[in-house]
């Protein structure tokens, strides 16, 4: 297999120039010097599905589905009385958190991702924190949001995304203009 050289310019001017006509282009390929370039409803880059769309829904329903199986993974140590809560919390924040998080910060949250995302979150606290007993009927019962919340101090997963996004905002407005993510 050759090498190839590719203008990453030319590709810049490629990707954010495109037309809005769905149908328009379907068959075209993308050439570039002497290679072609299939043009393609979704791929995956970095670990990152991009869609034709703009479309980041299917991004964090993966990364969602990373984070389950993750958590499903250590499923008998976030229960377990065993291990601290410390340690239970160690394991979220850098192993379950991460998957979930990773490329975050160029997502645009609607108000249903952001709560699909707290959902995620808060089914993972509730196995850290389990239920409490309640001391007037003397059953479990679940574990309330704000509790969970008093339980887990550190910030919720959309200031956390929110946070990475300002950061990351910060990075690019540093770049020069000859950087194609700060053109973008």
């Amino acid at each position: 297999m050759g090498i190839i050289n590719v203008d990453f310019d030319a590709i810049d001017q490629l990707l954010i120039v495109h037309p809005r006509d769905q149908n328009a282009g379907r068959s075209h390929k993308i050439k570039i010097d002497n290679s072609s370039f299939e043009r393609v409803e979704e791929f995956k880059y970095l670990g990152t599905t991009l869609t034709n769309q703009n479309s980041i829904q299917e991004e964090i329903k993966g990364r969602l589905k990373s984070g389950n199986a993750s958590c499903h993974s250590v499923q008998n140590l976030l229960p377990s009385s065993l291990l601290s809560r410390n340690l239970k919390i160690k394991i979220y924040r850098n192993v379950i958190l991460p998957l979930v998080l990773y490329g975050c910060e160029t997502w645009s949250l609607t108000l249903r991702e952001e709560s699909r995302l707290r959902v995620c979150e808060n089914r993972v606290l509730r196995r850290i924190f389990w239920p409490k007993r309640d001391e007037v009927t003397g059953g479990w019962r679940k574990l309330h949001n704000e509790v969970l919340h008093d339980l887990y101090p550190s910030p919720n997963i959309v200031r956390a995304i929110k946070s990475r996004r300002m950061s990351w905002a910060r990075n690019v407005a540093w770049m020069g203009v000859w950087r194609g993510v700060y053109r973008v």
